[in-house]
Order: structure tokens, then sequence, then C-alpha cells
């Protein structure tokens, strides 16, 4: 289990950067893919205001991000912990 979900659509250009950024750096995501997941497009849908836009992480503490840097997202897991 990991501290993030990351909400994600294959031809997302900015979803593969964050996704080489994150693992270049060791964070471990689970990614989901909302065109393969319609309940995940309500998720992702829900926090972004009806918006659709990926990017879109889900932390453990139920916080969100939309399109957040790899910096971003290392600060706020390390606030998790």
């Amino acid at each position: 289990m990991t501290d993030v979900t990351m909400y994600t659509t294959t031809w997302c250009g900015y979803c593969a950067r964050l996704k080489t950024q994150l693992n270049r750096q060791g964070i471990t995501f689970e990614e989901v893919d909302i065109e393969a997941h319609p309940e995940a497009a309500d998720i992702v849908a829900r926090v972004n205001g009806g918006n659709q836009t990926v990017p879109t992480l889900v932390f453990s503490d139920g916080s969100s991000a939309t399109n957040p840097s790899a910096a971003q997202v290392a600060q706020k897991l390390a606030s998790l912990r």
C-alpha cells in the first residue's frame, strides 16, 4: 500500500513526466487510468470541481494535488510520515 494514488490517462504527457520524476526519486505510487476505470474519473472530477484533470494525486490523508511537481509530492509525503 502506498501513501499516494496517481490518477492518469495513457496519453497525458504531464502524467508521463511526473511518473518518470517520481520513479527517479524512488517515490512509490499506485497508478489508476481514469479511462479504464470510470469510477476513478468520478473521484478526479470530485476533487477538481467537475473537471477530469490529470495527473491528480490523492494522498492517504484524503488531500489531493492536481499536476503537482515531484518536489511538492515529496514534501507532502514527508509530512504524512
